[in-house]
């Protein structure tokens, strides 16, 4: 068992890998189907495009597992080591049934058990404290963590307040026991249930099931209040990259990089400028894939990994449905 020099185990990311399917819908696209244009949403947003699988008969369980054959062949690591896969999600394939225990069977992970965390765009940091947990105890070794969605199942793509936001893609994580005492530091991470009503998919839940009123009404899209929801974003994820930052007296200068969820740009840029941060250590992709949702931190990480050193000091900060947030201190742990 490998731990550090306190003889406590710490964990560690040691790869990443990513998927994105190949089709889009550009903000050209966009002009066509709802009342905007390109330079509304850029200006709004940030976005110029947003990928969609397209391929009838696959799900976010295709985008899940192909992003952790990419970590998997990277790292060249045999699935049958993987001890545990978790999935962060609010698109599974089914309801009722988990999407990771299909991830995990088609990836051969055939000695890991596996399930989904549900915390909509704070799925990522929710799934880390998770896995870091059962890693820092010493019952497992090798956690493959997943954040997959499809928004485009739930996308209203006559809705301008919605459609233009969402992408789908995953990204995945491996994480375990650090070698060299670099890994995940410290985690900030909150809720409030009064803030459902904000951001939600009405429909499909126990309290309002699938009914011809539900479909009639189109409660089975994403709906949101959006200038609620990006006064609250900016507030709680600028508050919980914060309370991380004093938490463990760093400074702007030794942050190498802010990886923050990647709903819109002026959240992104609003959250930096309240945590002092320059501008140029503030990681984006945002323009090429939309929102994401559970996967946007480990696409970040997936497009930035070459960027990264031993030791590097990250601050990952999201904001999503449910409403959930939170900020977490990771120390880079590979070359």
């Amino acid at each position: 068992m490998i731990s550090n020099k306190t003889n406590k185990i710490k964990a560690a990311i040691t790869a990443v890998g990513g998927y994105i399917p190949e089709d889009f819908i550009s903000n050209r696209d966009l002009e066509k189907m709802v009342d905007t244009n390109d330079d509304w949403i850029t200006a709004r947003t940030g976005i110029k495009k947003r990928r969609i699988l397209k391929e009838k008969g696959k799900a976010t369980s295709f985008l899940a597992a192909n992003a952790a054959k990419d970590l998997l062949n990277k790292k060249k690591t045999d699935p049958k080591t993987i001890d545990l896969v978790i999935v962060a999600t609010i698109t599974p394939d089914y309801h009722g049934a988990s999407t990771a225990p299909t991830v995990a069977s088609e990836i051969n992970a055939t000695n890991a058990y596996a399930f989904d965390v549900n915390a909509a765009c704070s799925g990522f940091l929710y799934g880390m404290s998770t896995a870091t947990s059962y890693i820092e105890s010493g019952r497992y070794k090798k956690i493959l963590l997943i954040g997959a969605d499809m928004m485009s199942s739930i996308v209203d793509y006559t809705d301008r307040s919605t459609s233009i936001l969402f992408g789908d893609g995953a990204g995945a994580v491996l994480v375990e026991p650090s070698a060299n005492n670099f890994g995940w530091e410290d985690e900030y991470l909150r809720s409030d249930g009064v803030g459902a009503q904000w951001l939600k998919v009405k429909s499909g839940g126990s309290l309002y099931p699938t009914s011809k009123e539900s479909l009639d009404n189109r409660w089975h899209y994403i709906t949101q209040d959006g200038k609620t929801v990006f006064k609250s974003a900016v507030s709680e994820m600028a508050n919980a990259a914060e309370q991380i930052i004093k938490r463990n007296n760093l400074n702007p200068e030794e942050i190498k990089y802010l990886l923050p969820h990647q709903a819109n740009k002026r959240i992104i840029d609003a959250t930096a400028e309240k945590i002092n941060l320059d501008k140029n250590k503030v990681l984006m992709n945002i323009e090429e894939y939309g929102n994401t949702t559970a996967a946007t931190i480990p696409l970040l990480m997936y497009d930035y990994e070459k960027e990264f050193k031993e030791g590097d000091k990250l601050i990952l900060a999201a904001f999503g449905a449910g409403l959930t947030w939170g900020a977490a201190y990771l120390t880079w742990a590979y070359n």
